[in-house]
């Protein structure tokens, strides 16, 4: 199973429009739109929200999109309908409608928790995916300190680094780079592309990366080497487009 996505829009076709661009990039992923109103005008329907929320959840959760203010009103309200339990599956975020269901897609479709999978959502709004480094706690102790301090020597000791080339005719568009996140995302350790968040589908596609173009694959862990060969080799394969 995995998380499922609600399309939320004031337009039947809007709606319908975001879960085909995004299911191309998330086989296997419930996306779900309930756009327009019940007798096919602009607007949004209660029940088309209700049903696409029962619809959308296979147990994993739901996390809900939309386009305009009183489509999350009307979101918000399908969700006072639901009980305790079937509601703490569900989450809206407010993030672009397009940008975010695309990103929310490729990070479902990795096997990504639904938290994981809203914040992937969110970085449509710019906001990033990796979380603030722990801070030590006061009072730890200075052995604590050590522990930090070596773990941090030992990542700026040993970082991995490849450069590839890009073969395949157009670059790292939408779907490529959906294939490269989602592999990206099945390796805990932190890896990036020319500076960006591997895990990260919109900033790899901001990236403007073209055929010819140099990838620099980078991990600070010592223990990242696999996941930069695996990528390194991904790009090298041209995604099957060559």
């Amino acid at each position: 199973m995995t998380v499922g996505i609600l399309i939320v829009s004031h337009s039947e076709k809007i709606a319908e429009g975001v879960v085909e661009l995004a299911g191309q990039m998330a086989a296997g992923v419930t996306i779900t739109a309930a756009g327009g109103t019940d007798d096919g005008r602009i607007g949004t329907s209660f029940d088309r929200v209700t049903t696409g929320l029962a619809s959308t959840d296979s147990g994993d959760g739901v996390v809900v999109l939309y386009d305009l203010g009183s489509a999350v009103l009307t979101a918000e309200t399908a969700l006072d309908f639901l009980d305790d339990e079937a509601k703490a599956r569900i989450e809206i975020v407010d993030a672009p409608l397009v940008e975010g269901a695309v990103a929310a897609a490729v990070a479902a479709a990795s096997g990504s928790p639904r938290g994981e999978v809203a914040a992937a959502a969110r970085t449509a709004n710019g906001e990033s995916t990796a979380g603030e480094p722990t801070a030590p706690v006061e009072g730890s102790g200075a052995a604590s300190g050590e522990r930090i301090a070596d773990v941090r020597a030992s990542e700026a000791d040993e970082p991995y680094e490849r450069s590839v080339v890009l073969v395949n005719r157009d670059g790292l568009h939408a779907r490529p780079a959906a294939e490269f996140v989602k592999l990206a995302s099945r390796h805990a350790v932190p890896v990036t592309v020319n500076g960006k968040d591997a895990k990260s589908l919109l900033a790899i596609m901001g990236l403007g990366l073209t055929a010819g173009s140099t990838v620099r694959l980078s991990t600070p862990d010592p223990t990242g080497r696999p996941a930069v060969d695996a990528l390194a080799e991904l790009i090298e394969s041209g995604f099957g487009e060559t």
